[in-house]
């Protein structure tokens, strides 16, 4: 079991949770969009699918364009 190192959270990631007797699976997060969510700190691993998922759609949400400053 890991646990989320952004909300705490435990969860079943293949890659460090898997039996090695039992053959080889593709983790859960494989079939979600690519995205760097495991910041580069000390300690940081994984997120839980619900955390994972928040960041891909804030990473894809498009930022609002600033108005226009039409000098008046």
């Amino acid at each position: 079991m890991s646990t989320c190192s952004r909300c705490g959270a435990h969860f079943s990631c293949a890659m460090t949770d898997a039996d090695p007797a039992a053959p080889a699976q593709p983790c859960w997060c494989t079939y979600l969009p690519p995205a760097v969510a495991v910041p580069s700190v000390p300690g940081a691993s994984c997120w839980c699918p619900d955390c994972l998922k928040q960041h891909i759609i804030e990473q894809t949400q498009t930022p609002p364009k600033p108005a226009l400053d039409n000098g008046a």
